[in-house]
């Protein structure tokens, strides 16, 4: 199936909770509504015909000039053969995301990576801390804006 096709689909199913279709991107994505991502990822993987099975992965992104983060859900269904990318936008300064956890159990790494690496609050997921900095770090550093600090510790960064 093409995304083109999943999109309209999901249009059909969640009306204007499906906010636009980027077909200038590899592979094809659907902008969605922030509170719907755990209904419409539910149903993409659990809908027979989709069967997306597999959560490639999740990615923030920085929105700086629009004052929003992104999260990007890569979703692939190895029965089917096809992809699709979700998106979901959220406010720079506030910015939370249900957790997806309990649909691909996986999510709970690439959503502590996307808080640790850009602040983004995945609510609900079990176990929200920082994966590759240490605990005791500050800031997010793929923030656009993010200022490197000479110094952690006693030690040179």
């Amino acid at each position: 199936m093409e995304a083109k096709d999943i999109h309209q689909l999901l249009v059909n199913r969640f009306h204007d909770r499906i906010k636009d279709f980027q077909e200038n991107t590899f592979p094809n994505a659907v902008v969605v509504d922030g509170s719907s991502i755990v209904e419409v990822c539910g149903f993409l993987k659990n809908e027979p015909g989709m069967e997306f099975t597999s959560l490639i992965s999740i990615s923030g992104v920085d929105l700086k000039e629009q004052s929003k983060l992104m999260v990007a859900y890569h979703l692939g269904s190895m029965q089917h053969k096809h992809k699709i990318v979700l998106k979901v936008e959220t406010d720079r300064n506030n910015p939370h995301v249900p957790t997806i956890e309990m649909l691909w159990r996986g999510a709970n790494w690439y959503e502590r990576e996307a808080y640790d690496l850009y602040g983004i609050i995945f609510d609900g997921n079990s176990d929200l801390r920082r994966i590759l900095l240490p605990d005791d770090w500050e800031g997010y550093p793929m923030r656009k804006d993010y200022v490197y600090p000479k110094r952690y510790h006693t030690w040179n960064v």
